[in-house]
């Protein structure tokens, strides 16, 4: 453990973002003894220019204009930042050379915000933790002068078009000038190692009380009438990141089989065949309190991701939390799947796979795989993965 260090965290994720973060969580676990400054990115130019009704556009320019604080309190020892600075939208510049020189400006001006927060506070030898902010954070080892810059890779960037026209020059820089890099799957971690050694994989915490101090045994509403085997997924319905081909497959193969989709979706799930299929049904967005009265309901979880640059090597979250509820899990098949989770749930990597698997996790089901599921998704918790963090720092420190 690492205690009693002052930490500066910037990333891609503002503190005021309402999805799930991995690096708000870190943020958390390492406040529990250590002093952290949380820095949300800087407002851009076009972001203010579109954005001018948004409440988190209004706030940040007020900030900037100085009518509003920008240092925020969480907790007795960590504390949000909204720099007091605006940045040019510049990703649209093709010629690298130009971009470089002004995204170093951007860089300044990021820094400049983020010093005058270090002086407030009193920061001292702090190690700079960085969230895959590749970017408007190139150059912070330089210019905040920290004792240790952590990179932190948590999804291969590269693989969206926004990060890939000057990501690929610049993440590879990146990653070799930390000092220390840390990932959350195994790929992402033997990926980061290929530019600097001294590169970890840490795993992966989740937030799994509400997963495993479920007790209710009745069905949601809306799934007391479906019929049959019951087959679901619950997150975002996204055609760049789930199979729509394999559900389509699947649910016309076994007609008799009630595939159960519980999410927001995108415009490829909304205009997808899916659709006209009797047995598939999309059951909306709903609160998150409520996602562990429809897992419960599923009598086998799916994860049926798309194989691609952008999923492979990325740690599925709902794979823990259908594990917590000791679910039977049928997953696509990845390297990643296959190196942590496969002495726990069914891999799959065609549509004639992923029918039989259904079928033996439905005949395999008992209490005994049941508790081991259980006991297995209880052992990722964002405090065993910090302390994997504070190991690899401590070897570097």
């Amino acid at each position: 453990m690492i205690t009693g260090r002052d930490i500066i965290i910037v990333g891609q994720q503002p503190w005021d973002v309402e999805i799930g973060s991995n690096c708000k969580n870190i943020a958390l676990e390492f406040s529990k003894h250590n002093r952290v400054l949380y820095v949300n990115s800087a407002l851009d130019r076009v972001s203010l220019m579109k954005g001018s009704s948004d409440p988190k556009i209004l706030k940040r320019n007020n900030i900037i204009k100085h009518k509003e604080l920008g240092l925020v309190q969480i907790n007795s020892s960590m504390w949000n930042l909204y720099p007091d600075t605006i940045i040019e939208s510049i990703n649209w510049i093709k010629i690298h050379s130009l971009f470089k020189f002004l995204n170093r400006i951007n860089n300044e001006r990021f820094a400049k915000s983020i010093l005058s927060a270090v002086q407030e506070l009193g920061f001292t030898n702090y190690i700079l933790f960085n969230d895959n902010d590749l970017f408007r954070s190139f150059h912070l080892k330089e210019l905040l002068k920290p004792i240790l810059t952590v990179y932190y890779s948590r999804d291969y960037m590269l693989a969206v078009d926004y990060w890939k026209r000057h990501g690929e020059k610049l993440e590879p820089k990146l990653i070799a000038d930390s000092d220390v890099c840390v990932a959350n799957s195994t790929y992402l971690a033997d990926y980061c190692r290929k530019f600097n050694p001294h590169s970890y994989y840490v795993g992966q915490g989740c937030e799994l009380d509400l997963f495993t101090n479920f007790a209710s045994t009745k069905l949601p509403s809306d799934v007391q009438r479906i019929p049959g085997l019951k087959i679901g997924y619950v997150g975002a319905l996204s055609g760049m990141r789930l199979d729509i081909s394999l559900l389509l497959d699947i649910a016309k193969a076994k007609p008799n089989w009630s595939i159960l989709l519980v999410g927001p979706e995108d415009e490829m799930f909304l205009t997808s065949e899916l659709h006209d299929l009797s047995n598939v049904y999309f059951l909306g967005a709903k609160s998150p309190s409520l996602l562990p009265d429809y897992i419960q309901a599923f009598d086998i979880c799916l994860n049926p991701q798309v194989v691609s640059q952008v999923t492979i090597g990325n740690y599925p979250r709902k794979i823990d939390e259908y594990l917590a509820m000791g679910k039977p899990v049928v997953a696509t098949s990845t390297p990643f799947m296959e190196a942590v989770f496969s002495n726990h749930t069914y891999l799959a990597k065609t549509v004639p796979e992923y029918i039989h698997l259904i079928e033996k996790a439905q005949t395999e089901n008992n209490i005994e795989r049941v508790n081991s599921r259980r006991a297995f998704a209880s052992t990722h918790t964002w405090e065993n993965s910090v302390a994997e963090i504070y190991k690899a720092i401590l070897k570097h420190l």
